[in-house]
């Protein structure tokens, strides 16, 4: 990590003589390029030097009380120690912020977030925790002051569903959900098990970020657009006119519908929002596959296939199997208090992320 350091504080002066160079602002393009990365830097060296300071005055200190003499003033020598142990946890708490700000951030991380649920095996018990995970991210992002719209859904009689798809908007959506991708595993007796047997049911969510237009180039050739009348489980789910939309795309045969909104512009505006983030998915899947093969243990993989955490009804409690974080309290999980497990779930992944040594990616302006 040191070295580490070392190279980012010499690019950070080499920033400096950059920014002082004669004519720089004649090349408006170099000139914004080189002040973006010396402003990315300026807070960690900031750190450093900040650290640096500390750790001079936490070495004159103590070598303060190791040399002083017998008869040294005891109350001064007691200020002195209350000193060093308040330096020692300045230094402490820089180097964990230094830590931090060595992990490059996901540059998804503030997008907003299309969320999809799906039953899995379990027939209309999954479908019922399909409903109560529905439930759980919707509690969860109106506690952060997310906005919940459920763009397409399937809807079970005994109010669960087969298939649920939310957008969640907000900054920093992206950041507080990535880590829910995958399946989910509950075990639970069935309101219709008479016999009291604890059954296993699985639920499969993808979380996807939102992708902008000018991310995912799409020809409007390659769309086969239908519209048809919404249905469900009848209700307000009935709908007489022609406002739910299927959007094909015909490249990849991905398949998308909308249909919980009124207004057919609206659910055709939403389909393709879904449509652009699985496209995006497609193409970074490639680069994740990559990263993960790398990195085996990595948290953050996003794998649908990969049971990620199980939900025991009988001992109420949740168990993330990737970081081995087991709570007692699956009441209030399924209420929508997750923190807890993404703060721990966040804290492991930058963790190995820091322990494979990565990269800011930066590409470098020399000035040649």
């Amino acid at each position: 990590m040191q070295d580490r350091l070392q190279a980012i504080e010499t690019r950070y002066e080499e920033l400096n003589r950059m920014m002082e160079e004669p004519g720089l602002f004649s090349d408006p393009a170099r000139y914004t390029r080189l002040a973006k990365e010396h402003a990315e830097l300026a807070p960690l060296v900031a750190l450093l030097q900040a650290r640096r300071q500390v750790l001079s005055e936490l070495a004159g200190h103590r070598e303060w009380l190791a040399d002083g003499s017998d008869e040294s003033d005891p109350d001064f020598r007691a200020l002195v120690r209350d000193e060093v142990d308040a330096l020692e946890r300045r230094s402490e708490a820089l180097e964990r912020e230094i830590r931090e700000r060595l992990v490059p951030r996901d540059p998804r991380d503030e997008r907003s977030v299309i969320l999809e649920i799906r039953a899995g095996t379990g027939g209309e018990e999954a479908a019922l925790f399909a409903g109560s995970l529905y439930r759980m991210y919707t509690l969860y992002a109106d506690a952060h002051g997310f906005q919940v719209d459920l763009l397409d859904s399937n809807p079970t009689e005994l109010g669960g569903f087969r298939e649920a798809v939310l957008a969640i908007e907000g900054r920093g959506a992206y950041s507080r959900l990535k880590y829910e991708s995958g399946v989910h595993r509950v075990q639970r007796v069935p309101v219709t098990e008479s016999g009291g047997r604890i059954h296993t049911s699985t639920v499969t969510v993808a979380v996807l970020p939102e992708a902008e237009e000018v991310e995912v180039a799409i020809n409007p050739a390659d769309l086969e657009i239908d519209t048809y009348r919404a249905s469900g489980a009848g209700g307000q789910y009935v709908n007489k006119t022609e406002s739910a939309i299927r959007i094909t795309h015909r490249p990849t045969g991905l398949v998308v519908t909308c249909q919980d909104q009124r207004s057919q512009y609206k659910n055709r505006e939403r389909a393709m929002t879904i449509l652009r983030a699985r496209l995006l998915e497609r193409e970074q899947e490639r680069v994740v596959g990559r990263i993960a093969s790398e990195r085996k243990s990595q948290v953050g993989t996003g794998d649908r296939s990969e049971r990620i955490r199980t939900y025991n009804f009988p001992q109420g409690r949740m168990t993330d199997h990737r970081i081995g974080l087991t709570l007692y309290r699956l009441e209030s999980i399924l209420n929508g208090d997750l923190d807890e497990i993404v703060d721990a779930l966040t804290t492991a992944d930058r963790a190995q992320a820091l322990g494979q040594g990565q990269g800011d990616g930066r590409e470098r302006d020399t000035g040649d």
